[in-house]
Parts: C-alpha cells; structure tokens; sequence
C-alpha cells in the first residue's frame, strides 16, 4: 500500500488525511505563527502495517518544510518518528529540541 497512499491536507478539519474506505487516518494540525503544532494522530486498525502513519509524518513534516515553518510535535507519534529520522531535526522549533534529546 506504501506506494499508493495518497495523503490529502484538509484544511478545513486542521488535518492530514489517508483514507481507506469508510475509514480515516489522520495527523492533526493548528498553524501558528511562523510554526506548526502537530497534537494528534489517529491511524485505525485497518491502516496497521501499511505505512500510512509515515506517510502522514512525511506529509506533514514536508509541507512545514516547504513553508518555513517549525515544527511542535505535541503527538508522541510526531515526536518519535522526528526523533528516528535525523533529515528532520532542522525543522523542530527550538523549545521542543530538548524534549526530543535531539540537540541544537
């Protein structure tokens, strides 16, 4: 499924969206100025083992990026996948770097 997940940013819900069926995963976001806060990320039992909670990261980490935008990542989710993967170290805003052991 890695290949065909399509992630959509739905702007008026404030979040990020896979979706499967009836069903939704998503990774919540609220715009701050010169940030985004990621609080929150949902992926149903459906979606387990298929790559959609990267693809949601990716997305969201990326589209901050393109836009000069740091990053709160509130979501424990967020936060650990920021902490394993170093390519996005550098968009973290600076009051979070501690938390996630990753220097600055």
């Amino acid at each position: 499924m890695s290949d065909a997940i399509q992630v959509v940013k739905n702007d008026e819900a404030g979040q990020f969206e896979v979706r499967l069926g009836d069903e939704t995963a998503f990774a919540e976001f609220r715009m701050v100025q010169g940030g985004m806060i990621l609080p929150h990320t949902v992926v149903p039992e459906a979606f387990e083992g298929k790559g959609v909670a990267s693809a949601l990261a990716r997305t969201a980490l990326g589209y901050a990026r393109e836009h000069g935008l740091k990053v709160i990542p509130t979501c424990t989710f967020m936060a650990g996948y920021i902490k394993k993967h170093p390519e996005w170290h550098d968009i973290v805003h600076d009051a979070y770097r501690a938390q996630l052991g990753i220097g600055g």
